[in-house]
């Protein structure tokens, strides 16, 4: 399991220093069906605004 979540959405309440994600869990959708061919194609659930 990855150890450190990156995340660049400046607004986002469990973005940390550094672009850590601080988010005690990561939920992750494909927006095409439940298979994904690119990140593109991925949406993160776990997005809240500040």
């Amino acid at each position: 399991m990855a150890q450190d979540v990156l995340c660049e959405v400046n607004n986002c309440v469990y973005n940390e220093k550094g672009n850590r994600c601080g988010a005690s869990q990561i939920y992750v959708v494909s927006n095409t069906g439940n298979k994904a061919d690119s990140s593109d194609e991925t949406d993160c659930k776990t997005f809240k605004r500040q």
